[in-house]
Parts: C-alpha cells; structure tokens; sequence
C-alpha cells in the first residue's frame, strides 16, 4: 500500500477538531438486542443494517470524515456455524442493495481483513463496490470483515520488511505504516464500542495508540443520531495532549492553529 502522507500520532501532533475527522466503530450487541425481545440473534442483526445506513448518514451531517465499522472479525468464526453463515449473506445481500445508493452519494466504499476465506460471490461483490465507488471523495466508509490488528500489524510487517531486505535498514515505523490496512486514512479521532463491554476486542490495534475511547451500554441497533451525538460531545471535552503536559497544551492553543 502506498504512502497516504498521513503521520502516526506517536511521531507528530494531529490537529484537534470539535468533530472527529475519523470515528471507528465496534458495533456490539445485535444478538442480545433481538434475545431481548424474543428473537433469533439474526433479527439482531438485519436490525443493525439499519442502523449502519443511519450513523453514515449522521457522520455526514455532522461532518465526519472517515467511517470505520467493525463488522467480523478473525475471531468470530468460532461463533455457530448457522450464525456465521447467515452473517456472510447478509453481508452479500446488504451490499448489492447498498452499493448504488453509497456511489450516489459520493462515498467511497473499502473493506480491510482478509477475504480469502470468504465465498467468491462476496469477493466479488465487495471488489466491485469498491472499483465502483473508487473515485469518490464526499465520504469514507471503511468495513472491517475478517479483520484482526495483530493480523493487520503482522502482514504489515512482513511485507515492509520484504521490501527493506535489500537496503540493509531497520525497519521503521513509517514503512510499517505505509503497509497497514488503513494506510489511506488518519488515525481514528474516537473509537465507540456499543454494547457496554469495554475491550477493543483486536481492533486497529496500531491505529488506536491516542484515540479517544468511548463506551456506551446501548446496543447497535438503538445506535442513533443522537448517541452519535453523546460519543462526540464526550471526544469534545476530552484533553488530547499526545504526551504533552496541560500547560504546552495551553501554549499551543494561545499561539493559534499554526504553532
């Protein structure tokens, strides 16, 4: 993966905004939302659709940039065979109907993990989503499927240090970087577990070393507008220092946006 110039957080300070530029989210809690009300865990999930189709659109409102959505990963193969199927159509199914509507509306639509255990119907599927809406630039929709951050820093690493054999280099944390599976956005901003467990749950690992983490007892598919709303006004109020004392944050934000 090329360079997308963007600089880790442990090697610059990133600018700080009254909204996040990127949110990543873990979105927990279909199957207890659906046992809640006497339903089979998949209701849980076709509900959760829905509430994707609102926080992209929420995210665009409120100025967000990129969109990162946790939706398997590599540990979630251990779940029922029959659960997990129903997953890999859902996807397939969600996708054709979605796809037109994201290109229609400027969002540029990639998934990161590894697809090769997936059918070839899905791959297919998802690789053309994503050559359709590769020019778009209103909007960043990013879906983690069969992804894990050890997998995502391991295969980084591999490939980083395939092409430093010949240099006689260590290996540098911007040649890792170039190589990650989100080398073409920024940091997440704030990551959001729904769900009320507090793990990140092998996810963007790297990635999330200063993201601001915020966890809410609501399930994904009563994720809302407004519980957007909460997770960014609790990133608001946040402190982001980067390793700084309060005091050089103070000095910074008086010297303005350039200093």
């Amino acid at each position: 993966m090329a360079d997308s110039g963007f600089i880790s957080s442990t090697r610059a300070v990133p600018a700080k905004g009254d909204v996040p530029r990127h949110i990543a989210i873990i979105m927990d809690g279909n199957g207890r939302w659906a046992k809640k009300r006497f339903m089979p865990r998949v209701a849980g999930h076709k509900r959760g659709v829905d509430s994707v189709r609102e926080t992209i659109k929420s995210c665009i409102d409120r100025g967000v940039e990129y969109l990162t959505l946790f939706a398997f990963s590599s540990e979630n193969w251990r779940r029922p065979a029959d659960e997990v199927s129903f997953l890999m159509q859902l996807f397939i199914r969600s996708l054709e109907r979605e796809v037109k509507r994201l290109h229609e509306n400027g969002i540029r639509f990639r998934v990161i993990g590894d697809v090769s255990r997936f059918e070839s119907k899905l791959v297919a599927v998802i690789r053309d989503a994503e050559a359709l809406t590769a020019g778009n630039t209103r909007f960043n929709l990013t879906i983690a499927a069969n992804y894990g951050g050890r997998w995502d820093i391991l295969q980084a690493a591999s490939r980083a240090l395939a092409k430093q054999s010949d240099s006689g280099e260590a290996l540098s944390e911007a040649a890792l970087e170039a190589e990650l599976s989100m080398s073409f956005a920024p940091e997440p901003d704030l990551f959001i577990r729904t769900g009320g467990e507090q793990r990140i749950s092998n996810f963007l690992l790297w990635q999330l070393a200063y993201t601001e983490l915020h966890f809410t007892d609501t399930l994904w598919p009563d994720f809302d507008a407004s519980a957007l709303d909460a997770a960014i006004a609790s990133y608001r109020g946040r402190e982001r220092r980067f390793g700084r004392t309060s005091d050089q944050l103070k000095d910074a934000e008086a010297q303005g946006p350039h200093a």
